[in-house]
């Protein structure tokens, strides 16, 4: 038992150290997600060690110690997250004035997903003001068609590559941009909408690519995309929401220097989890869709439903309350000098990376359509 709770120790105590190494690797970044699963891990580690204990040898002084330490230090990571702690955004306090509310649906489908008809009829029932999807193809615009005649704003950039966005409303948009922001093959929704009251807030839509080895293996673009939409915010001073998968979970470093970045608030601080990936399988449960917004709203509600429809993603349901006196009451974070230097750093890496990549793909692109006229004269 003693050995299984030292092999179980070491696994934990490595995934607790790798996220302080300033990495874009996706081995080292994999350490800022499991982090609630970690913490299990070390308290089982510890638990069967401590029972086992019998002072045989100097490892058995230090590696108690140790595992308490990480112990310690993922319950900090994990604590913001639960209702022990201040709450970051306030309750709304005038819920019922619908002019100024806000209700937001963001979902994965996943783009393999054929429950087509369920998701549909989902949407529909939630009735939320505006409704940001991830993932659909060409199938999933034919089969959601129908939500044109519910929702009369939309903007969409259909792809099959799994970063495929829809965006429904049935408040009024302006000055709406698709962008790619990092990546010519990641897409981003940019808009403003015009509550009922007739403020205009502005609506950041995003689904960077996670740092796994199929998807280039670090965290550079992911990051790089998020913190570049932080500054925009920032910069804007409009009331703002951002959205979407953004592939990073709640309590890693880069989330947190995101929302220091941009001033945003996370409503889940002090509420909870809200473990939105992986709907399938309890135990491997991550907080990976996530809604962030300003000072200047309120919260009327939050879920995250538990109906994902055939998707590996839960939906998450936010009712926000615009209200202009929030302002003096919620503080905001703010970057200080180091971490605004390191979010430049990043931006920079990951604009030169992907503007060599870019351009080699537009010589390669004016090569081809070379070639293929020399073909046809020869012809």
């Amino acid at each position: 038992m003693k050995w299984i709770a030292i092999i179980i120790g070491c696994l934990g105590i490595l995934l607790t150290v790798k996220p302080f190494i300033r990495s874009a690797n996706w081995f080292i970044r994999l350490g800022d997600f499991p982090r609630l699963q970690v913490l299990s891990l070390l308290v089982v580690s510890l638990t069967i060690y401590l029972f086992s204990f019998n002072a045989a040898n100097f490892f058995d002084y230090i590696f108690p110690p140790a595992l308490l330490a990480c112990v310690v230090h993922q319950i900090r990571c994990v604590l913001p997250f639960t209702r022990i702690f201040p709450k970051e955004v306030q309750s709304a306090r005038e819920p019922d004035l619908d002019d100024s509310n806000i209700s937001i649906l963001i979902f994965n489908v996943l783009m393999e997903n054929t429950n087509y008809d369920g998701v549909l009829q989902f949407i529909k029932e939630q009735n939320a003001d505006v409704v940001l999807l991830a993932e659909p193809n060409e199938s999933w615009s034919v089969n959601l068609a129908s939500l044109s005649e519910i929702y009369h704003y939309q903007v969409s950039h259909i792809l099959e590559n799994h970063y495929g966005m829809m965006f429904f409303s049935k408040l009024e948009i302006h000055d709406t941009e698709i962008q790619f922001i990092i990546q010519d093959d990641i897409p981003s929704i940019h808009t403003q909408i015009r509550l009922r009251s007739g403020d205009s807030i502005a609506f950041h839509g995003v689904h960077p690519r996670p740092p796994v080895p199929e998807e280039r293996g670090r965290s550079t673009e992911r990051d790089g995309e998020l913190l570049l939409v932080g500054k925009a915010v920032r910069e804007s001073n409009l009331p703002c929401i951002v959205a979407g998968d953004l592939n990073d979970s709640a309590w890693s470093y880069s989330t947190r220097l995101f929302k220091r970045i941009s001033g945003l608030l996370d409503p889940r601080v002090g509420r909870g989890f809200f473990n939105t990936f992986h709907a399938k399988y309890k135990i491997f449960r991550l907080p990976l869709d996530h809604v962030f917004h300003s000072h200047h709203f309120r919260l009327i509600d939050l879920q995250r439903i538990k109906n994902s429809c055939g998707s590996d993603h839960f939906p998450v349901w936010i009712h926000l309350s615009f209200e202009k006196d929030a302002t003096a009451e919620q503080g905001r974070p703010i970057a200080d000098l180091t971490e605004t230097e390191e979010a430049h750093e990043i931006v920079s890496i990951a604009l030169r990376a992907n503007r060599f990549r870019r351009n080699s793909m537009r010589r390669l692109k004016e090569n081809i359509a070379k070639l293929k006229q020399k073909i046809s004269r020869r012809r």
